[in-house]
């Protein structure tokens, strides 16, 4: 027999959503947001030529900050006051998630709860500073090595670029965190997936352009959008695969009741470290493409040819992507799922996993499980982010130069952000059966 939540969850519908004001209030809200952050990414800092900046991102669509462009929504070959985005943000989160797990300090404070959250948050912001500090500087520096980019280089130009593209990234950080409080979904996720999706249709109208022009045939076009949509359903069916450790929960007697002897689940994804390996494992491989390409004229030989070993659609790009995804995805695993914590709190609580002995045993046996889904999820990470780059070297198409790691991030931000939005219809639809409740009379009274 069904649930009474999911009798509710197959009588949602338009006419729910029509009634459920507070949730067009949040909607609406982070629609506004989202209009805002695109608008930044047209504003332009002061002191570039737009049209050397054009022609130097020609050369960079396929270095760091090609995928820097690409997640902020074209704002770096705008070199836009949001050129940042929030990656800064993000990479100061990362560094935290694993200095909470070799400092005591920190860990203990992400045993306090809330109080503790709150405290780590603020040293995120913190490191978030000086990060965009130190990468606005890069920037600068960078920019004023291109002849003619900067209209007047020199210590003012670089003041003002860290002051805006710093400025920029601890707006857009609470930006998100308002979206992430007053709108729907979690917000800096959400301002990645607006910049990849103001790339898409760019991506769909550039491949049937060259599909027009000859450039690639209509059946190879045609097989882009069909490679496209398998890839967006694996995503999808992968995402929302779990392994659930049955949990069971002894009967104890108070009084002459018996309480417990109920049974859950304990649910382990099969992708736990999401798309951070991709992310991680291209950062690291186009390092030295984009440092050679800032300073073409003067970089050695061994830079120039690992340039070339390591551009997309080489073989030694690919199999080092591959090791690299495979890599990122054990890690950040480790980091962010303790199989050790998990089997405590589970002992602390009176939680068993049939036929496995408390603490030390059930650690092992989820850190057992969680290791074989880790090989199945790092797998799929490879066939997902390998299978469009060895299309595109072969092929070519705009339309996959999104790449893997974008789909992932689209898919997942729209199964969070749809998931979050059901369930606002669910408890909207639960408060109404409350206050009918509270009007109607018992019957025979």
């Amino acid at each position: 027999m069904a649930s009474a939540a999911e009798q509710l969850a197959s009588n949602v519908n338009w006419s729910a959503f029509a009634k459920a004001e507070e949730l067009q209030r949040r909607i609406w809200f982070t629609l506004g947001a989202l209009i805002i952050f695109r608008l930044g990414t047209f504003i332009p800092i002061p002191g570039i030529d737009p049209d050397q900046l054009a022609r130097l991102m020609e050369q960079q669509t396929r270095g760091l900050l090609g995928m820097f462009n690409l997640l902020s929504g074209g704002a770096v070959e705008r070199m836009a006051i949001f050129a940042l985005n929030v990656m800064p943000y993000i990479s100061a989160s990362i560094i935290m998630q694993v200095m909470a797990t070799v400092s005591p300090k920190l860990e203990a404070l992400k045993k306090e709860g809330e109080s503790g959250r709150k405290v780590i948050n603020q040293y995120t912001r913190y490191l978030t500073v000086g990060l965009a500090i130190v990468q606005s500087y890069a920037i600068a520096r960078g920019l004023e090595s291109q002849t003619g980019l900067i209209l007047n280089p020199g210590i003012a130009f670089q003041i003002t670029t860290v002051a805006t593209l710093t400025g920029g990234v601890m707006f857009l950080m609470w930006l998100g965190e308002q979206i992430t409080s007053r709108g729907i979904g979690n917000g800096v996720s959400l301002i990645i997936f607006a910049g990849i999706v103001a790339n898409l249709l760019q991506g769909f109208t550039g491949t049937l352009q060259m599909a027009s022009t000859g450039a690639i045939s209509w059946f190879s076009a045609i097989g882009l959008y069909v490679l496209v949509v398998g890839v967006i359903l694996v995503i999808v069916f992968v995402e929302r695969a779990q392994r659930r450790l049955l949990v069971s929960y002894p009967k104890r007697q108070v009084g002459n009741r018996m309480f417990g002897g109920e049974s859950s689940h304990l649910p382990l994804k099969l992708n736990t470290s999401g798309v951070i390996p991709p992310i991680f494992a291209s950062s690291l491989l186009v390092l030295p493409l984009t440092a050679a390409q800032f300073n073409a004229a003067n970089s050695p030989e061994w830079l120039t040819d690992s340039v070339r070993l390591l551009s997309h659609g080489q073989p030694l790009y690919m199999l080092l992507y591959g090791i690299g995804i495979v890599f990122f995805a054990f890690f950040y695993t480790a980091i962010v799922f303790n199989p050790v914590e998990t089997a405590d709190n589970l002992k602390k609580y009176g939680g068993f996993i049939p036929g496995i002995r408390p603490g030390k045993k059930t650690a092992e046996y989820i850190d057992y499980v969680l290791t074989r889904l880790t090989v199945i999820g790092a797998a799929y990470l490879v066939l997902v982010c390998l299978v469009p780059e060895f299309i595109l070297a072969q092929y070519g198409g705009n339309l996959l130069q999104l790449g893997g790691t974008s789909f992932l991030i689209i898919v997942s931000v729209t199964m969070d952000t749809v998931a979050q939005i059901h369930s606002h219809l669910l408890a909207h639809q639960y408060e109404g059966l409350i206050k009918k409740s509270r009007f109607k009379s018992p019957r025979g009274q």
